[in-house]
């Protein structure tokens, strides 16, 4: 008896996983969406992901402005892949701040033919229309 009622005990205090909200789900099929793009060298779709005024932080200072952004990057790509490797992310945690902002803690990955670097990033995500859009990005 004793034997099957651990189980039972164990089963019933289990708790469910629980399930990604709505914006969790956008905001990691939005960051796949942009991994997917500077993997196959699309800058645009890369940046998609971005606000028009959102903020990249720098060792140097801040970039203000997806342009700016944008031009950082933009050595990197060659329409047919990133000269620095495939990136992947790995989302640790996310939280929502408010119904119109999300914050996201991820690892990155670069993974080249040869070599393979790693970092985190914590992006801020606002929702604007229907899309959620980082508006601060701060990677290291």
């Amino acid at each position: 008896m004793r034997r099957t009622m651990l189980p039972l005990a164990l089963m019933a205090t289990a708790t469910p996983a629980t399930a990604a909200t709505p914006a969790e789900t956008a905001i990691r099929s939005s960051m796949e969406a942009s991994a997917a793009g500077w993997n196959a060298g699309d800058l645009a779709r890369f940046m998609a992901v971005y606000a028009d005024d959102a903020v990249f932080v720098t060792p140097k200072g801040l970039l203000r402005g997806k342009p700016a952004i944008a031009d950082k990057y933009r050595s990197s790509f060659r329409g047919v892949g990133n000269v620095r490797g495939k990136l992947s992310f790995a989302f640790l945690e996310m939280r929502g701040l408010d119904p119109a902002h999300a914050i996201l803690f991820a690892r990155w990955t670069l993974t080249g033919a040869t070599t393979s670097e790693t970092g985190m990033t914590t992006l801020v995500f606002e929702r604007r229309g229907a899309a959620w859009k980082i508006i601060s990005d701060h990677s290291s």
